[in-house]
């Protein structure tokens, strides 16, 4: 294969990538705070360069989601990342593996809520819960 060749299919590859960044971005932007009548992108919790994105196989992905609450000590953190758990699981039309955690060093418990929120088990829970789903239901409803 010619450098150019190698080049070019590196250029598609990044590209290819950042498209979907910006897909799962779009997706995720508008899911509203459980408390706050703002977005997660308008309270800054959700950023485009805190989604990573890694191919697989074909057409299936390992996607990376960090987010930031607004307080250190946010009561409703992991309700955030069921939502965004959720709004992604609903969303995309392709297969992939979600991992969703708090960026490093923004809550006291981040290894609690990290184990919580990508916990197959203890999301079903909760979304078995009908005020949780609820909860849920309201802040990733499209607002369009």
């Amino acid at each position: 294969m010619s450098e150019n060749k190698i080049l070019s299919t590196a250029a598609d590859s990044s590209f290819d990538n950042l498209v979907l960044v910006q897909e799962v971005f779009d997706i995720v932007k508008d899911i509203r705070d459980p408390e706050l009548p703002q977005t997660l992108e308008e309270l800054h919790v959700i950023e485009e360069e805190f989604i990573k994105i890694d191919k697989i196989e074909n057409d299936e992905y390992i996607i990376k989601i960090e987010f930031t609450p607004t307080v250190p000590h946010c009561s409703l953190a992991t309700l955030i990342g069921l939502c965004l758990r959720v709004k992604l699981e609903r969303s995309l039309p392709y297969k992939f593996k979600l991992d969703i955690s708090l960026s490093r060093g923004t809550h006291s418990t981040e290894n609690e809520i990290n184990k919580q929120i990508n916990d197959k088990e203890r999301i079903a829970a909760a979304m078995e819960n009908p005020n949780l789903k609820k909860i849920v239901e309201e802040c990733i409803l499209d607002a369009n």
